[in-house]
């Protein structure tokens, strides 16, 4: 920390409805078997019945598109993406990338090629990856990743 720190305190305002009537879905729905069987790290928040617009969903979809397109373009062999977002805040809070030792490249000049090639914004990330097009019923059986006709499963040309 330092002067230049910024604090969000609940920056959306009052949270007082939770749980699905206030998620916009089924939160906690089989939420390992959604994203990878317990190797991929996750917060704990489910996006299986959610709507696009919560980062649940499309920060899970935009983050496996990254890291696709990172070990595709050979910058990495193995990654990891960390997104964290505030409700009322447009930009993820943070934004970290791991290797693994997998890369001749550091994880800061990963960082800086995701910064470059994609944006993290909530309507950006739906807009890229069409999340408004009727895609979800398709991924309440066998997953949401790994199946070629998902958006956030085709690679991005990036540029470095």
């Amino acid at each position: 920390m330092d002067n230049q720190t910024i604090f969000h305190l609940n920056p959306s305002g009052k949270f007082i409805i939770g749980g699905p009537m206030g998620d916009g879905g089924l939160t906690g729905r089989k939420i390992i078997v959604d994203t990878y069987g317990g190797w991929g790290a996750h917060g704990g928040g489910a996006f299986s019945g959610k709507d696009c617009s919560k980062v649940d969903r499309s920060a899970a979809y935009a983050a496996r598109w990254i890291a696709k397109s990172l070990v595709k373009a050979g910058l990495c062999k193995r990654c990891l993406l960390q997104i964290s977002y505030a409700i009322g805040v447009v930009d993820p809070l943070s934004l970290a990338v791991f290797h693994f030792g997998t890369s001749d490249r550091t994880e800061t000049e990963l960082l800086k090629i995701v910064n470059d090639n994609f944006d993290l914004r909530p309507g950006a990330m739906i807009r890229e990856l069409k999340l408004k097009q009727p895609i979800f019923q398709r991924t309440a059986v066998y997953g949401h990743f790994g199946r070629k006709e998902f958006p956030w499963e085709q690679v991005k040309q990036l540029k470095y």
